[in-house]
């Protein structure tokens, strides 16, 4: 009764599964079922009459079909992951057969899946019933366990159907009760269970061939012997223990509670299904006794189910069922129970945080470990349970042991929570171990390291607290703490030693910088550094050091944002190093002297050089390194640091105040290949805006500044964006920045709006002189402007005034009405100036009307005439006066053919229509065929209006008139009707 031992806890959700239909519901309550398995997210269920159905995730039956004519199906196996399923069907008459389904492929004409492999499993003529059955994932091996004692193999190809193998590799008398595979790569081992034994046979790789090798002489019941997929271990249960096997022997085994007869695994669990275990307790034979005698066996028939994990030595899960289970199987990431009586039990794990919750309320912490452990919870997850079991141990007074938990969970505690706890005079030994390991952790602030120097100093424990402070090894203390604490006190170069020797670069800079004022210094220090650290030191106090040292930062900023960034080295001669007797820290300087190359002929160290640390009043008087002891050489030769320039504009906040020297700065970038298009946009943007403000700054030298502005955007396909441009311009009252970009973006007519808003009357007629061409509409406007005031047409002059006039007429830009009323909306110009323009028009239109006149009179006449010549067709007789046939040329006779066109044909001449139709002249057919193109030509335009619309807008002036005038003839706008008509 060992697993009564064990303690039990229940971390599993029973549910009974509610069945999807009526269909499903009969089959299951019918105990129809005669076997089950499971895989690719489907459960199979086998039949007696060989018909295997298949229930989705809602629990309805979603396919069916019948696998076998003959026998009922015993055995099943899906490989997961595909669509192969392989059935066995028994009946004691014939030899069991074995089927291979492919459930993807259906069978045109019957719809059922298609049977890949059919094979009849032999057994040495022996008709005896399967007992297990086992099958490797490719389904390259199978194995096959009968009640006589006889193992048959089956190898080959089933799913392709190339032909297979069958050979029984284990033959005894005692009845087959499991068999499982164990495969690797090189070799594929066979473990046998009889009732009385447990065997390992190796069936392929090194060793095939020999004879079975017995690993136990006890065996188990059928249905007691599974696979755990997880750990690859062959798992036997019997009625003693639950024993672990695997290709080296034995393994792991726990105790079991008596006779099993049914055992699966399901992730780390074992579930054991035992039956009812018989009882001689009066009372519960009243009991029978109250509810009906012999009939109340069935109601105590009842099977008991429990969740083991073996790791943890837990039991899980348990109960009773009142129905016999008849399959375990795992689908849909839970365990079910099938019962007998159709019924099906869905055991679903509770959440990890359910189960912790469950091991807190019985103070079980360490089991908390284990189990959080085993389920791969996180390390800040599990600092929680550590936490919750120091609380507990410190309620209990164990207070070494609470502190071991607490420290085991320091990553994720806040640590004033356990500080306050160990507070108490008593309790000093257990806050330092604490801090200590704060420290250790890096977790600790200064005011931790306050604390513990503290606490040091109340134990008076001088020699940990010495060892504590002088560490080499690791940091233990607040870093900026003990340099803040040196800046306070005035002891920079004892700070800026601090921070050389832990690598603190940005503290040393700020030190020289903010304390010591010693730009120089600075900028050098920085431009030793490598780039990843010189950066953020550097745009820290860019705007200082280009105060005070604007040459130098400038250069530093270009070499670095044009990635030629090299930092200087600095080599120095370390046996000239001074040192004093006997000094704690020159030996210290002497030893790490390489580490400090950087900052060696940058700061004075004095504390290098004495046995304790100089205060404020002694520290002139120390020795120093001097410049002789250090080797300079920043132009050495050796490869640049690899590393990404930043974006130019990074460094533009920095250049505040400092415009000549942020000139440089752009000038020195835009020379660079290598930038991209958002970063050229940034620097021509701001060089151009640098370049205007220095031009509004210095009036002396304006026209060089506006010179280099202009330049800089007078190239072609600039990154700098035309928007810009224009509001730097107008900002800085650049006229001739406006009027490049203006240029550049086909903006022509507003660069001629600009002159004749600002009067600019010779600015106006050099515009329209040089854009004209390209932009004719410059015109209008400029006959306008030069009439709109006296004075701006005295600046123009009647000859400009000649010249816009005949370019509108010669290009037709305006009508000659349109002229008069631009002319006349101001009292500017007079009819002397614009008599020649007059003249010539007024001459021009009269001779086009006089053209349009004669030519209206002709196509009268011609009108009249054919009109004339229908009339007389259609009310007078016709008078025929050929004598010859055009067609054959011999003398026309009778029976003849006379057309209205005077022609006339001997009728066997001539050639009747093709659709039965009269026929027609063949002299005449040709312009006949012409005429009717041309009208079935018309009346397509006439509805082609995109056409029409594409006509009308090309046109311009008169000529659209002529345009509508032309369609309407072609019918156009005749709502459908005949031109003719």
């Amino acid at each position: 009764m060992a697993l009564l031992l064990w303690k039990a806890f229940d971390f599993f959700e029973v549910s009974q599964v509610k069945l999807g239909d009526d269909d499903t519901r009969s089959f299951f309550e019918n105990n129809d079922i005669s076997s089950v398995c499971s895989g690719s997210e489907s459960l199979f269920l086998g039949t007696h009459e060989g018909y295997v159905r298949i229930i989705g995730p809602s629990w309805k039956i979603i396919r069916s079909f019948q696998a076998h004519d003959t026998g009922r199906i015993t055995h099943m196996r899906q490989v997961e992951g595909t669509s192969f399923l392989v059935t066995v069907a028994e009946d004691l008459s014939n030899e069991p057969v074995l089927k291979v389904w492919a459930l993807d492929k259906p069978v045109k004409k019957t719809g059922l899946p298609t049977c890949l492999t059919t094979l009849n499993i032999h057994n040495g003529r022996k008709q005896f019933p399967i007992s297990a059955f086992t099958a490797l994932d490719d389904l390259s091996q199978v194995a096959v366990g009968f009640a006589n004692g006889a193992v048959t193999v089956i190898r080959g190809d089933l799913i392709h159907d190339r032909g297979t193998r069958q050979r029984v590799v284990h033959e005894s008398e005692e009845p087959i009760t499991g068999v499982e595979f164990i495969a690797d790569p090189r070799i594929t081992t066979l473990f046998v269970a009889t009732t009385a034994r447990l065997l390992k046979l190796v069936i392929s790789g090194k060793g095939q061939g020999q004879p079975p090798r017995t690993l136990e002489d006890s065996g188990c019941a059928v249905g007691c012997m599974t696979l755990n997929k997880n750990t690859g271990d062959i798992i036997v249960v019997r009625d003693d223990a639950v024993y672990y096997y695997n290709l080296d022997g034995r393994g792991l085994c726990f105790a079991n509670d008596g006779t099993t007869t049914l055992a699966a695994t399901y992730q780390d669990y074992v579930a054991l299904v035992s039956p009812p275990s018989a009882s001689s307790n009066g009372d519960s034979n009243n009991i029978r006794r109250r509810f009906g005698g012999a009939n109340t066996e069935a109601l105590f028939n009842a099977s008991t189910v429990t969740m083991v994990d073996p790791v943890l030595q837990i039991v899980a899960h348990s109960e009773s069922l009142i129905s016999k289970v008849q399959a375990l199987f795992q689908v849909w990431g839970d365990l079910f129970i099938l019962m007998q009586n159709g019924k099906i039990n869905r055991y679903h794990e509770k959440p990890l945080q359910q189960r912790l919750e469950l091991l807190y309320q019985r103070s079980l912490f360490p089991l908390a470990l284990k189990l959080a452990d085993k389920s791969g919870m996180d390390e800040q997850q599990q600092n929680i349970i550590y936490r919750k079991y120091g609380d507990h141990l410190y309620q209990k007074s164990d207070y070494d042991s609470a502190m071991s938990q607490y420290i085991k969970a320091i990553d994720n505690t806040e640590p004033s929570q356990v500080i306050r706890k160990f507070l108490d005079t008593q309790r000093v030994n257990n806050l330092i171990m604490y801090l200590e390991q704060l420290h250790e952790h890096h977790k600790a602030t200064s005011d931790h390291t306050t604390l513990l120097l503290n606490c040091y100093a109340k134990l008076k424990d001088v020699e940990k607290l010495e060892h504590f402070i002088k560490s080499e090894d690791d940091l233990k203390f607040d870093l900026d703490t003990a340099i803040t604490m040196c800046r306070q006190g005035g002891y920079f170069e004892q700070a800026a030693y601090l921070a050389t020797k832990h690598g603190e670069s940005d503290l040393v800079v700020d030190i020289l910088v903010e304390d010591s004022k010693n730009y120089n210094d600075a900028l050098d220090f920085i431009w030793h550094l490598d780039p990843e650290a010189a950066y953020p030191a550097l745009m820290k106090y860019a705007r200082v050091l280009l105060e005070h040292c604007p040459k130098d930062a400038t250069q530093i900023f270009i070499d670095y944002y044009t990635g030629k960034y090299r930092p200087k080295i600095h080599m120095v001669k370390i046996d000239e190093v001074p040192s004093a007797a006997g000094g704690r820290f020159g030996e210290l300087a002497v030893g790490t002297v390489s580490a400090m190359q950087n900052l060696s002929n940058l700061l004075p160290l004095p504390y290098m050089n004495t046995s304790a640390i100089a205060s404020p009043a002694t520290q002139g008087n120390v020795q120093t390194v001097s410049d002789s002891e250090v080797l300079v050489d920043p132009d050495s030769p050796g490869e640049s640091p690899k590393y990404n320039p930043p974006a130019p504009r990074t460094a533009f906040s920095s250049f505040i105040d400092h415009p000549d020297e942020f000139i440089v700065f752009l000038e020195a970038c835009l020379k660079e290949e290598s930038l991209n298009d958002t970063d050229k946009s940034d620097l021509y943007t701001t060089l151009f805006e640098m370049y205007l403000h220095k031009a509004s700054k210095k009036s002396e030298q304006r026209e060089e500044w506006e010179f280099k502005a202009k330049k800089l955007i007078s190239g072609r396909d600039l990154p700098i964006e035309n928007s810009n441009v224009l509001l730097l311009s107008h900002l800085s009252d650049f006229h001739d920045g406006t009027t490049l970009v203006k240029e550049q973006s086909g903006l022509l007519f507003d660069i001629f709006r600009s002159y004749t808003s600002a009067k600019d009357t010779r600015g106006a007629i050099k515009a329209l002189r040089k854009y004209g061409p390209e932009e004719p509409q410059l015109y209008p406007a400029a006959l306008a402007y030069f009439t709109s005031d006296s004075k701006v047409l005295e600046e123009a002059g009647p000859e400009e005034l000649s010249k816009v006039l005949k370019r509108i007429d010669e290009d037709g830009l305006m009508a000659p009405l349109q002229v008069i009323q631009t002319l006349g909306a101001n009292a500017v110009a007079t009819m002397g100036m614009i008599k020649p323009y007059l003249q010539e028009t007024i001459s021009r239109e009269r001779s086009e009307i006089a053209r349009n006149r004669r030519q209206i009179n002709s196509f009268r006449k011609e009108t009249e005439q054919k009109r004339a010549e229908i009339t007389e067709l259609g009310s007078k007789p016709a008078v025929f006066q050929a004598q010859r046939c055009p067609g054959c040329g011999a003398a026309l006779e009778l029976p003849a053919v006379h057309f209205l066109c005077k022609h006339s044909f001997h009728q066997r001449c001539l050639k009747p229509g093709g659709d039965g139709s009269e026929p027609e002249c063949p002299v005449c057919s040709n312009s006949n065929a012409a005429v009717r193109a041309m009208k079935q030509s018309q009346d397509e335009r006439a509805g082609r209006h995109d056409v029409f619309k594409d006509a009308l807008e090309k046109g311009k002036g008169d000529d659209r008139f002529k345009t509508v005038a032309q369609w309407f003839g072609q019918g156009v706008m005749s709502g459908g009707g005949s031109v003719f008509d």
